[in-house]
Formats: C-alpha cells, structure tokens, sequence
C-alpha cells in the first residue's frame, strides 16, 4: 500500500487525528520519531520494506513539524 494521497503535513495530521483518531500528544510524536530514526529496529525495517525510504522520510518530516509545534 502507498500513500501518494498524503501530499502534505495538513493531510498527514487530518490522516491521523481524525480518520484515525490518534491524538498527536508529544508523548506518541517523541515515540514514534524515537523509532523511525533508528534503521535497526525491526519495526522500522518493516515500515522501509513496506512503504519505502521516501514516505519514511515524509513521516520523520511531519513528526518532526509535529514536535515543533508541540513546544510553540
């Protein structure tokens, strides 16, 4: 499965807050990058293999503005 329809943060947040109804707390965006920018955790091995280096690094971007507005 790609995401090409996740174009920008905006759609990336809506994606994830109301369709899937995760609150983006700082706890869960601290985790999540925690684990995306460590390449040898198997469970970021298997979002590569599943969705690729491109839409990782689109996800470790928007997890990042993500953080950032947290602390604004």
């Amino acid at each position: 499965m790609r995401f090409s329809f996740l174009k920008n943060y905006e759609e990336w947040r809506q994606c994830i807050e109301v369709d899937c109804r995760i609150p983006l707390t700082r706890a869960f965006v601290e985790q999540r990058l925690q684990i995306y920018l460590d390449q040898s955790l198997d469970e970021t091995k298997r979002f590569l293999s599943l969705y690729g280096a491109e839409h990782l690094a689109f996800i470790i971007q928007c997890l990042e503005r993500a953080r950032k507005e947290a602390t604004a």
